[in-house]
């Protein structure tokens, strides 16, 4: 399942992060992929914990991204974060016990 993440090219998080080479910090990346596994599950974002996660290349304002979902292992939830064919970031999530 693919879902596209919607993170605006002013988001704050840019600010600062860092000046002259703004990237998107690794956390807003996980908090928009747990905010799609959440929906397309139908369990909420605090229903998962973050088994791990690889942060792969950065993240530059106006980069459109989506995040392609497939089972893992169990209940858990492996996925990618995209832009366009580039893995930003991937991961899994497992059900919180």
């Amino acid at each position: 399942m693919e879902s596209t993440l919607h993170v605006a090219a002013d988001h704050p998080a840019y600010t600062g992060h860092f000046p002259g080479h703004p990237i998107l910090p690794g956390v807003v990346l996980v908090a928009e992929a747990l905010a799609a596994i959440a929906r397309s599950s139908g369990r909420p974002v605090e229903a998962w914990t973050l088994a791990n996660v690889k942060f792969l290349q950065p993240v530059t304002p106006g980069t459109a991204l989506a995040c392609v979902q497939s089972p893992g292992e169990g209940e858990s939830v492996r996925f990618e974060v995209r832009a366009g064919e580039r893995v930003v970031a991937s991961g899994n999530v497992v059900p919180r016990k």
